[in-house]
């Protein structure tokens, strides 16, 4: 289901606005089952998930797909510092309070799996399980991260661009199709460059599938995701007590080859924070949108691990 289908099926599907932590997020809820809340990146929205929610509501779960804080038909707070991730933690948390779930499995992609890895130390009670596609759990570092990044990688790696507000909001939202089109997003100079061709739509994305994140991002701009970035170092600050906190409950890895975030987050640190890392797949030739691109693979790693909980 890779067509116009897949979008008008999603849409069937309808959505809850939910009142969590101060905010509404927008949620899309389908199938019956033990619960499982998915969590996007940037620049998505919950309708990333769409071939992971219908396979595993399909195979017998319960599927809760917020558009995360400052996305798509979420409340987007102007204020910089809304954004770190236990603030974002406690809107799941809050999303469980108002379903009366105890607890649930959660996966993240991108900036999502940063969102659950963090949900898994700070809440583990509420976390039956955990699966981060993309981002690899990580200890804590030993200083703020946006200095460290500075010194190793420079002024134009994109997480330091992104940090002046107003910068790369106001270049991304001048050409929303090229920004959503860009996949080497390392450097500031992908984003700016207007010169090269616009890149191809990929093979593994319709016309139709595209055209939601193009109106969605278009009427909401980007300055909500991109402050999950300007929070970094407020995160670093707010996490101290999570030094040394293992995640116990079952994990799951899943990333590909191909994916440049493996290639700037160390991934063999991990095994120091999962105490019960179930798998770490890296699907071969498979980029950094992965639950997209390779939606079968990722299904199967999901349902296994899942199915394996008992």
């Amino acid at each position: 289901m890779r067509t116009a289908h897949l979008v008008d099926e999603w849409q069937r599907l309808g959505s809850t606005q939910v009142a969590t932590n101060g905010i509404e997020l927008r949620v899309v809820e389908h199938g019956a089952g033990a619960p499982v809340v998915f969590c996007h990146g940037f620049p998505e929205l919950g309708f990333s998930w769409r071939h992971q929610v219908f396979a595993l509501a399909e195979a017998g779960f319960r599927t809760l797909t917020p558009d995360m804080r400052g996305y798509g038909g979420s409340s987007r707070p102007a204020e910089v510092e809304a954004y770190d991730l236990l603030t974002v933690c406690r809107d799941l948390v809050g999303l469980l309070d108002a379903y009366e779930l105890e607890d649930a499995i959660f996966v993240g992609h991108d900036w999502g799996a940063s969102v659950v890895w963090h949900l898994a130390r700070e809440y583990p009670e509420r976390v039956r399980a955990v699966a981060g596609l993309s981002v690899p759990a990580t200890p804590r570092s030993s200083g703020p991260p946006l200095p460290i990044m500075r010194k190793r990688l420079g002024p134009d790696f994109y997480m330091v661009w992104f940090q002046e507000p107003g910068v790369a909001d106001a270049v991304l939202a001048a050409d929303v199709r090229r920004a959503l089109l860009r996949d080497d997003i390392v450097t500031a100079g992908t984003f700016i460059d207007t010169t090269t061709p616009e890149p191809p739509l990929p093979d593994w994305l319709s016309e139709p599938e595209f055209d939601y994140y193009i109106e969605t991002f278009t009427r909401t701009g980007f300055t909500g995701g991109l402050n999950y970035y300007r929070t970094l170092d407020l995160t670093w600050e707010l996490t101290a007590h999570l030094e040394g906190v293992k995640i116990d409950c079952p994990s799951l890895f899943i990333a590909g080859s191909a994916d440049p975030v493996i290639h700037f987050t160390p991934m063999h640190k991990m095994s120091a924070l999962l105490g019960d890392l179930r798998g770490s797949i890296i699907l071969e030739g498979a980029g950094h949108w992965i639950q997209q691109q390779r939606p079968e693979e990722v299904n199967a790693a999901l349902l296994e691990f899942a199915r394996g909980l008992g």
